[in-house]
């Protein structure tokens, strides 16, 4: 008899989380795998998945594909039980159900398509606001004084533009991470125990859950070795997003503090703060995109692939942009490469509360929540 008609779940929003429910009652009867990462043993404290339990399990889940490989049901069982592609389906679709507004839940779909568009039109309105602010001939002058960059934008407007960005990105974040939290089962005031954010916050500095227990994320097949590479390649490019934005806001302190304004040389703190979160930035996305051709399709959401090429290819550009701007800066080639990087940064800005940038707000909120529940031992749901 097929799996699907082994149990009778409670109703669910979609067919996508019913299908979830379906295989963790599965893992559930089985518990093989509760050793590979945090969604078994956090799976094993329920008898029944609401959609929030549901939505919580698949964004604890960091995809390493250890247990496809280890699961005597997998396909061509007559299970099916593919607990990776499972849940990356129901993080897609929980990305749509918790962004804010609403009305802008449509830009997951068709991701790819959409960060290109945005791109493209954010750097076209960047270099034509420069012609229209000065002439044409100032994308081919050189300048390399203090301010310099100011010459094609007013610090203000730049200030005012991409202060409203971040705002309005911060805030549609901030709405959609409450809606996930308390749609997982938790109040927003559990967010201010110490211990599980603090457990939570070592979990994610060092992706312990990225390696499927042992070497790594498994690659092209069963008999494929487990390699650390994806792991590494995460660290790169998180690290050097999280470089580039101490950057920024070092430099604010050098221009409203200090009264030092940008460019600034080499050696100055923002500038070695920003090369080294740029290199991040351009070496982890192309390792990011190399491991995700290399990994077996099997375990992938085939829907979600514009999406996540579509997110290494914008944080790629952010940093080969910038790199390009400071290697560049005293040339004609200036104007062009900061109008570009500006509208990099800004699409990047508009693009974050829509785009895979999210599941890592999800799942450190899942990280949190699992940390909390192993600390108490308490099943959520009986």
């Amino acid at each position: 008899m097929p799996a699907t008609n082994m149990h009778t779940t409670t109703h669910h929003t979609s067919p996508v989380l019913a299908e979830a429910d379906r295989l963790m009652v599965v893992c559930n009867s089985c518990r093989y795998c509760e050793g590979l990462c945090a969604v078994f043993p956090a799976m094993e404290m329920r008898r029944i998945f609401t959609d929030g339990d549901l939505n919580y399990l698949a964004n604890l889940c960091h995809g390493c594909g250890a247990c496809y490989f280890d699961c005597q049901f997998s396909p061509p069982h007559e299970f099916e039980v593919n607990v990776p592609r499972a849940l990356a389906k129901a993080r897609i679709e929980s990305y749509r159900t918790y962004a804010w507004p609403r009305l802008f839940s449509g830009l997951f779909a068709r991701n790819g398509f959409t960060v290109g568009t945005i791109i493209v039109l954010s750097a076209l309105v960047f270099i034509a606001g420069f012609f229209v602010y000065d002439d044409p001939g100032v994308l081919r002058r050189i300048y390399a004084e203090p301010g310099a960059f100011y010459v094609f934008m007013p610090h203000d407007v730049m200030v005012l533009i991409f202060g409203a960005a971040f705002v309005y990105a911060v805030v549609a974040i901030l709405i959609s991470a409450v809606m996930f939290w308390r749609d997982i089962g938790e109040p927003v005031a559990a967010l201010a125990a110490p211990q599980p954010l603090w457990q939570a916050t070592k979990d994610a500095a060092h992706l312990k859950y990225l390696d499927g227990g042992e070497g790594g994320c498994a690659g092209a097949g069963a008999d494929d070795e487990p390699k650390d590479r994806r792991k590494i390649f995460h660290h790169m490019t998180f690290y050097g997003f999280a470089l580039c934005f101490a950057a920024t806001v070092v430099a604010t302190g050098y221009h409203y503090l200090l009264g030092r304004e940008a460019p600034y040389a080499w050696y100055d703190l923002p500038v070695v703060l920003g090369t080294l979160g740029g290199v991040g930035l351009v070496i982890g996305p192309i390792g990011l995109f190399v491991a995700k051709r290399e990994r077996d399709p099997v375990l992938l959401d085939p829907a979600s692939t514009g999406m996540d090429i579509a997110f290494i290819f914008i944080l790629f550009a952010t940093g080969a942009t910038g790199l390009a701007l400071l290697f560049f800066r005293e040339t004609s080639f200036m104007g062009t490469l900061l109008a570009l990087h500006l509208g990099v940064v800004f699409a990047l800005f508009l693009l974050l509360p829509y785009s895979k940038f999210m599941h890592g707000i999800y799942r450190f909120l899942a990280l949190t929540r699992y940390a909390k529940e192993r600390a108490t031992h308490q099943p959520i749901s009986e």
